[in-house]
């Protein structure tokens, strides 16, 4: 096995910019921004930054390694088989390819088999410890003669690829896939070898087919009907009696020679119905919140006039099997056993949907100490809602996750300053985000046609070179903009920002098979169930997923952002995503029903999956309570799955104290979170007795202590009920229920559940029933008396007053109205960064309708470097007077060097302008944004926002 490379998260890392080294002068090779619109946003096609790349520094482009016969449009990246197209440390040849039933490996002379039904077991069952069933070969698959420089990839289809040998004389094409226990193989110029290792133990050799074990594992090699085979030691081989085509199949494990004799027959019907290609299709019921998948199988009859195959399940997939029954040998697997259907050219899975909320409701935060602890907590973060740790696309997306969840959570209980503010950071980070200006190297999205993908820059943990974790980081994204568009649908539009919402959702999983920008679902497996981080997948055990919750993360979103929007074709596929996935999770991160893991491995959970088997370990991180956590966050109302199994919940958390040697001393918030769905009072004892833990990145105190506080009064999660609404929840404490749905449109709704329950959801609430009777406010007093429950969506705040010209610089990144005294920082340069915003702070007015009135912008500025010497501050103010996108006028002020006393110093227009652009005019349904940096110095400095720092726009 190759050495990793880490490609996860936790150690801010620095973006290189491309630079070129001349004579010991280094030249940026940075180039501006050229953008491509997108409704009011935009993205570059102008490269700023790293880009992928496949075997050696300047092979950027894919299709080097693709035949002509491989289909056009974007690569495949992400998958189980991956590294046969990237390739990264094999300029030639892939590694390992974890397929199930089989593995297999690439060769200058063939393709190799593995059938290892022996785990590797390393580690201990209370510290780091991995099982794998590496790749071990059993045979070798070629051409007599074949020495092929290199194999391409000449087909895919949703679960299958195609490699491709040629050395001139010589070809050999063969199909593979997940759940395939048959190989196909297409040759030219010479005989079909197999090549054992060790000696082949033949026990049939009768025409056409011949069967064989090795080490231990039973194949089967099937020739046309003409031809035979011949035996020699090691060295089965065929003429194919000139045909070209033949087929292997490896035989479930069997219990005498006459089962396997008859596994040979049954499978020989179907041999030569070779498999040319694989479609997954879904469908979502709201009626009964069903979800049915098909699995379908197109075959070429080689010869015969059978159509059909043999495949075998995955246990996500068995255990869900509708209208088909297996047969009764199984394959053993790295997942557990998969279950055979022979005969078949499809098989439907039914699961049921069990629902997601944007937040659990504020049943239980109660009035008194609770309501004060809670309100406390959601001030405390008014000011820094985001409290954002960095500035790539993962930190940024971290930041974005945790604004939403403030937002969700004062709405809840009518706080609406916390609530706002949480709405403008949104707001703000996102239409910066989506807007690719000219001149703009940073917080800036950029497609790459070579490899069919959208980069976000600043990139971070391999997100650029290497395409990881695009799930990952913008599954934070578009949650963030789903939250936005239920209290501010008109950015949501798709002739605003929302088509860059959807971009994001169609480069890390393209749900439209005709859109051949992207490659359809790319970091999910479709027939695995799950998603895969690693954009290359070139390690010896496979491609690797660690924080299965984080991809949850984004398949919620993607049920949130649809449904809000009514995008019923991306809730759609949100729904499989998630429901798919929360079965694999159950089987192959969790193991719930034990039954998957090596019996010796001694975990009742992995921090990572790979293709070949699991680790109790993080590429960061040795401690139990990050290799456990890292599959719980970000805690949200859309990973409620973790609690569908209580028992599991608290075997889980049993471990990590077992591992741990305690209570949890990191992500303790995480780690209660997580407890709480399964012993809700355990948890809230345990956040009280520690109220000064260290906060998870991407959470806040306030969310922590809604979810535990109200999952303590709501009980578990009950799976029993479901309604005909996707945002939608049941929970069960001490046998009685609450219904929980929640309505983000504009018109009120009625939510039948399974049982017959119903519930009245009023316009942009959420609302309980049951053991809690609830809509929109706190049920046990946490609304002030005498507020009224709203009955509509919150309106849209900022701006307050579209027609002020006076803007003062608010907490969250809005311009609007004075607000009470804060402060935010604005990092050092470290560097030279005069006329260039980096790492700005940002805060933004949209909507607004003014007459221009002539004279200029002028501004005053409450600026502070403490004792810090040498600090630069540098503002510059944009104006798109139309909100299409565009700036119509950029000023750009000279910075203003701070003195080494504490205390604000005043930073006005009167020190004059470094550059302007444009001209100004009358401002309709206009934007106006004010970005705040260090243009030199090694220090931050302090901004006073709030009532403090003022923006005079020239308009009346």
């Amino acid at each position: 096995m190759k050495p990793p490379v880490p490609h996860r998260r936790w150690v801010l890392a620095a973006t290189t910019a491309l630079a070129l080294v001349v004579g010991g002068l280094t030249i940026s090779l940075t180039r501006p921004a050229e953008a491509a619109p997108v409704g009011a946003g935009s993205y570059t096609t102008t490269p700023v930054g790293p880009l992928p790349t496949g075997c050696g520094p300047m092979s950027s482009n894919p299709r080097q390694f693709a035949t002509a016969n491989a289909p056009a449009g974007a690569v495949p990246t992400n998958d189980w088989w991956s590294s046969l197209l990237w390739k990264r440390t094999d300029c030639a040849f892939s590694e390992p390819l974890h397929a199930h039933p089989l593995s297999y490996d690439t060769f200058t002379d063939g393709l190799g088999f593995s059938a290892n039904s022996t785990p590797a077991i390393s580690g201990t069952s209370t510290g780091v410890g991995e099982y794998h069933y590496p790749y071990v070969q059993d045979i070798r698959v070629g051409v007599a003669g074949l020495g092929a420089p290199v194999v391409k990839v000449d087909g895919w289809t949703d679960w299958t690829v195609s490699p491709h040998w040629s050395d001139g004389a010589r070809t050999m094409r063969a199909t593979i896939g997940h759940g395939l226990p048959f190989a196909y193989f297409q040759t030219t110029g010479g005989d079909a070898v197999i090549s054992a290792t060790g000696t082949a133990d033949v026990w049939s050799n009768s025409g056409a087919t011949v069967g064989f074990r090795v080490n231990g594992h039973d194949y089967v090699g099937y020739a046309p009907g003409s031809a035979t085979w011949t035996v020699s030691g090691g060295r089965i081989s065929s003429t194919l009696a000139g045909r070209g085509y033949f087929s292997v199949a490896l035989l479930p494990p069997s219990t005498s020679a006459a089962e396997r004799a008859d596994l040979a027959s049954t499978y020989g019907r179907y041999a030569h119905a070779h498999v040319t290609g694989t479609q997954v299709s879904y469908a979502y019921n709201p009626a009964t919140n069903g979800l049915t998948t098909t699995y379908a199988f197109t075959t070429t009859a080689r010869e015969g006039t059978a159509t059909q195959t043999v495949v075998s399940l995955y246990p996500h997939q068995w255990k869900s099997l509708t209208g088909s029954t297996p047969i009764t040998p199984t394959y053993p697997s790295a997942r557990g056993r998969m279950k055979v259907l022979t005969g078949v050219n499809q098989f439907r899975t039914a699961m049921k949907f069990q629902g997601v909320l944007p937040e659990l409701p504020a049943v239980g935060d109660g009035g008194g100490a609770d309501l004060t602890t809670l309100t406390n907590h959601l001030a405390a973060a008014r000011a820094n809602p985001m409290d954002q740790r960095g500035g790539d696309t993962y930190w940024t997306g971290k930041g974005l996750g945790r604004a939403a969840r403030l937002a969700e959570v004062a709405d809840l209980v009518n706080d609406t300053a916390t609530r706002d503010s949480a709405l403008n950071a949104i707001r703000s980070t996102l239409t910066d985000w989506f807007a690719a200006s000219s001149g703009k190297t940073g917080r800036v999205f950029y497609y790459d046609g070579n490899w069919g993908t959208l980069i976000g820059y600043p990139a971070s943990y391999g997100s650029d070179q290497e395409l990881n974790d695009h799930h990952f980081h913008y599954g934070y994204f578009i949650a963030a903009a789903a939250t936005l568009a239920k209290f501010d649908p008109a950015w949501a539009a798709a002739s605003r920002y929302g088509g860059m919402v959807d971009l994001l959702i169609r480069d890390a999983n393209n749900y439209r098979r005709d859109d051949t920008r992207f490659p359809y679902l790319r970091d999910f497996d479709i027939y695995a169930g799950h998603d895969w981080a690693s954009g290359h997948g070139s390690f010896g055990s496979g491609n690797n997923q660690e924080s299965s919750s984080e991809g949850m993360n984004f398949a919620n979103a993607l049920i949130q952002w649809g449904q809000v929007t009514g995008d019923t074709a991306v809730r759609d596929a949100g729904i499989f995503l998630y429901t798919t996935q929360a079965a694999a999770i159950q089987e192959y991160w969790f193991d719930v029903s034990d039954q998957n893991f090596p019996a010796a491995f001694g975990h009742s959970t992995v921090g990572m999956v790979w293709g070949d088997g699991g680790a109790y370990a993080t590429w960061f991180s040795a401690e139990p309570e990050m290799i456990q956590g890292i599959n719980l966050l970000p805690v949200t109302g859309g990973h409620l799955y973790l609690g569908n199994n209580q028992a599991y919940v608290r075997t889980n958390y049993a471990e990590l104290v077992r591992n741990n040697g305690g209570q949890p001393t990191v992500w303790q918030d995480i780690l209660w979170q997580f407890q709480a769905l399964g012993d809700g009072d355990a948890a809230l004892a345990n956040l009280r007795a520690n109220p000064n833990y260290t906060v998870e990145e991407g959470e806040s105190r306030a969310h922590t202590f809604h979810w535990i506080r109200n999952l303590a009064a709501l009980g578990t999660v009950d799976t029993t009920v479901t309604a005909n609404h996707p945002l939608s929840a049941v929970f069960s404490r001490n046998g009685a229920r609450t219904y929980v749905a929640s309505n983000p449109t504009a018109t009120a709704i009625t939510v039948t559940f399974s049982n017959g329950t119903t519930l009245a959801v009023p316009a942009g609430r959420t609302a309980t029933t049951g053991a809690y009777t609830w809509s929109g406010g706190n049920a046990a007093g946490g609304v002030p008396p005498g507020t009224p429950t709203p009955t509509t969506p919150p309106p849209t705040d900022p701006p307050p007053n579209p027609g002020s010209p006076t803007r003062y610089l608010l907490p969250g990144g809005g311009l609007g109205a004075a607000g009470g005294a804060a402060t935010t920082t604005v990092a050092a340069a470290n560097g030279n960064h005069d006329g260039t915003p980096t790492n700005p702070q940002v805060f933004t007015a949209t909507g607004l309708n003014l007459a221009y009135s002539g004279g200029q912008t002028t501004f005053d500025l409450f600026l502070d470097a403490g004792t810090a010497v040498g600090n630069g501050v540098q503002v510059r103010i944009s104006y798109d007077l139309t909100g299409n996108g565009s700036w119509e006028r950029v000023e750009t002020s000279r910075y203003f060097a701070t003195d080494p006393v504490p205390g604000y110093e005043h930073y006005t227009q009167n020190a004059g302008l470094a550059s302007a652009t444009g001209t100004l005019g009358t401002l309709s349904n206009g934007t106006v944004r004010v970005e705040v940096w260090s243009a030199i110095g090694n220090n931050p400095s302090t901004v006073g926002i709030g009532n403090q720092s003022v923006l005079r726009l020239p308009y009346s």
